[in-house]
């Protein structure tokens, strides 16, 4: 197995770092990316090649990835996710038909897309050595890194606010983390974490604290190329928190399009979050590089609940140069939404996903997207991991009234 990383760069200031060493944060304290030869792989790879892979799922993309021995891959059985048209909620929503999918990401191991990033981030782990992981999660990313730690023999500990979903929690613990509950917000799990490395011999794996998460995170946008015929939609719609996926994919496609494996026009990326965190949304529609941390954070989407985003320069970047924006809406209308495409399409949706559909419908109404564009739409993980409504009609096996069911 062959690895094309060419070097490790700043993604603010450029600086270039030598491969194969364990880096955080760069200098500037920015995120530090993965660079790769593409001319190497362009000489040595092709498409073709990726579509005959017989390595499960993200796992096809390897040329594209940092891992360099195929037994420091860590895997759990990874899978193609499916894009699923939204058929039955295509006219309440005003899309076209055929023009409106869903990428669903809650097929992945651990039940969300969390699995491509730390798959990635536990991988690089056991190539560079690294024997303990640390992490601040609002509840999918701790399940993630737990299972694929665990599978590694590599010890984790998971920090969560104390109002992360339980199922959330509880599945982390399941899976082999040391899981504590805290009384605050992420970034303050994100802190006791930070503040502890100097005791305790632990590598943090926060979002784009380290270079390898968002690897894993940008093989949405190569799967989505190669599901699509190697062409994408016009528009992607992402629930943005930490924003590594949406960096992550706009990178892929620089890539893709540099190897010349695709010729159309990169999808417009739309940033969603919700009215009660939306510190991306307020930078961009006041025209500023960095997001500001935003005060009192709160909403039903645990995932974008992020107030503040390291990555927020490549993240308005990327819906910049894209020609794309970012769009919140209430915790009402995700709500009212995922209840309306379980009824309508059958899709147990994550309230973030629910969001970004939610968003859809909005820009449709306003006209920032047009009926006749294709859109793809992310669902990030199972509704299965969220709180539901309960079942309150009971049924009386003694003395059925029938007319229960024709109301």
């Amino acid at each position: 197995m062959v690895s094309y990383v060419s070097h490790l760069e700043c993604a603010f200031s450029g600086k270039k770092y030598e491969p194969g060493l364990i880096h955080s944060v760069s200098e500037e304290g920015k995120p530090i990316i993965v660079k790769y030869d593409l001319k190497a792989i362009s000489g040595s790879v092709s498409r073709l090649d990726i579509e005959k892979s017989k390595d499960p799922g993200f796992w096809r993309y390897s040329p594209l990835l940092p891992v360099s021995s195929k037994r420091n891959r860590v895997s759990l059985g990874e899978v193609i996710t499916p894009i699923i048209e939204l058929i039955g909620s295509s006219q309440f929503i005003g899309a076209k038909e055929g023009n409106a999918m869903v990428k669903d990401e809650s097929r992945l191991p651990t039940g969300s897309f969390k699995a491509r990033g730390l798959g990635l981030a536990v991988s690089m782990a056991k190539e560079l050595g690294i024997r303990h992981l640390a992490i601040p999660t609002n509840g999918n990313a701790g399940s993630a890194l737990a299972a694929y730690s665990s599978r590694a023999g590599i010890r984790t500990t998971v920090l969560c606010p104390d109002n992360t979903p339980e199922i959330n929690v509880r599945e982390t613990q399941m899976q082999g983390a040391r899981t504590h509950l805290v009384n605050g917000l992420i970034g303050e799990c994100g802190k006791i974490i930070s503040d502890g490395k100097s005791q305790i011999d632990w590598f943090a794996v926060s979002t784009l604290r380290e270079p390898y998460r968002i690897e894993g995170k940008k093989t949405m946008g190569l799967e989505l190329a190669e599901q699509m015929g190697w062409d994408l939609p016009d528009v992607i719609f992402y629930p943005t928190g930490g924003g590594t996926g949406i960096i992550g994919m706009w990178k892929g496609f620089q890539e893709l399009k540099s190897l010349g494996w695709i010729n159309c026009n990169l999808p417009r990326m739309v940033a969603v979050q919700s009215t009660g965190c939306a510190p991306i949304v307020k930078a961009w529609e006041e025209g500023r590089e960095f997001a500001e941390f935003w005060e009192g954070a709160e909403t039903i989407s645990s995932g974008i609940r992020v107030p503040y985003a390291l990555g927020d320069f490549l993240i308005l970047e990327a819906i910049r140069s894209s020609r794309g924006f970012a769009i919140s809406v209430s915790d009402e209308e995700t709500i009212q939404m995922q209840k309306e495409i379980g009824f309508r399409d059958g899709l147990l949706l994550c309230p973030e996903g629910a969001a970004t559909v939610a968003a859809y419908k909005n820009a449709l109404e306003s006209g920032q997207v047009s009926s006749e564009e294709k859109v793809v739409l992310f669902n990030t993980a199972t509704g299965l991991k969220y709180p539901m409504p309960d079942v309150y009609s009971r049924i009386d096996k003694e003395n059925v009234d029938f007319s229960t069911f024709t109301n």
